[in-house]
């Protein structure tokens, strides 16, 4: 049974009283991204009675169409975050550079990095989209001006990550290195309610998500991953079943969830695939990792890589730790 009243707020609240450090901002961050979370679901519900559903006209960094609903949640989480005075820039999907959210940065302790509204192409199907968020704190915060390594940060460096998922129901889910806990939006009293607390992925799962349409540009080591997955053999619980929504957000979910792994690799067309690291990788890797799963490049932990620019892409296995073991296998066993 859902204990209704212990909301988002009351959580981080609680949360915090275990840290006799800290100073109340980084759980009024957290309360923050919540409140930006209810305006861009609202405006998802929304969709098909008001003009918001389509195309703006413009292409954003990626060289991606941008749909008006990306447009919107971006401009959410730059106002909401910008009436906080908590965080100093933001690292956006839909922002070709950095926002900076004030003159100076002296006294704001964190960055804010996120893809505002994951899955556009569901946009106008009426599918599911989400929204992913990762927080770092700046080495120094009492420089006026933040230096490029502030945003370049390890995901091991994450103070927080988490995501939206907009689908039945609203769900907000984040870790603080404390475990991974999920939040549903009541949509009758406006509040997000704890309802998946301490949520542990299976070591192994039965399904797998990936772009199959993207096959015939695959390395060989994932096409036999692949079929290894897809194989009779009920020894080992295969075959798995296929599951891609399209969404990064939805697919990770029933991961975390259900078990399994998601997949979207670099492939002979895209090297490094097409998944940004900092906003979309690091912060569904911490989750996952928190929840006693894993996530890779395919030979490297996505927690460890270093990044080099702010829209850096990186290949993704994230989900079930048996289930990524494998696939790095099979990719180291083909680099040999």
């Amino acid at each position: 049974m859902v204990d209704m009243s212990m909301t988002l707020t009351r959580f981080i609240m609680e949360r915090q009283e275990l840290h006799s450090e800290a100073t109340g901002e980084f759980s009024m961050l957290l309360a923050q991204i919540g409140m930006a979370a209810k305006m861009v679901s609202n405006q998802i519900r929304r969709a098909g009675l008001v003009d918001i559903l389509g195309v703006t006209g413009d292409t954003n960094v990626q060289g991606e169409t941008v749909k008006k609903l990306d447009e919107y949640a971006n401009n959410v989480f730059l106002d909401v975050m910008e009436y906080s005075k908590l965080v100093c820039e933001i690292v956006s999907e839909e922002i070709e550079g950095v926002a900076r959210l004030s003159r100076s940065c002296k006294g704001r302790k964190y960055s804010l990095l996120v893809d505002p509204l994951d899955g556009s192409s569901n946009i106008d199907i009426n599918g599911a989209v989400g929204t992913i968020f990762s927080i770092h704190h700046r080495h120094d915060e009492t420089l006026d001006l933040i230096p490029d390594e502030d945003l370049l940060q390890k995901g091991s460096e994450q103070v927080a990550a988490g995501y939206v998922m907009y689908g039945p129901s609203t769900i907000l889910v984040y870790t603080t290195g404390e475990g991974v806990h999920g939040f549903t939006l009541d949509p009758g009293v406006g509040e997000f309610v704890l309802s998946h607390e301490n949520i542990q992925m299976p070591a192994q799962g039965k399904t797998y998500a990936i772009n199959i349409g993207n096959r015939s540009q695959w390395h060989h080591s994932i096409r036999q991953y692949v079929d290894y997955l897809c194989e009779a053999d009920p020894e080992s619980e295969r075959p798995y079943s296929l599951r891609y929504v399209g969404a990064l957000v939805a697919d990770f979910h029933r991961i975390l969830l259900e078990g399994g792994i998601y997949m979207y690799p670099g492939d002979r067309e895209k090297s490094d695939g097409k998944l940004r690291l900092l906003y979309e990788c690091a912060p569904l890797a911490m989750l996952a990792e928190q929840a006693g799963g894993n996530a890779s490049s395919g030979t490297e932990s996505i927690l460890e890589i270093q990044p080099t620019d702010i829209h850096q892409r990186s290949p993704l296995f994230i989900g079930s730790r048996e289930d990524v073991s494998l696939a790095e296998k099979f990719i180291r066993e083909e680099t040999r």
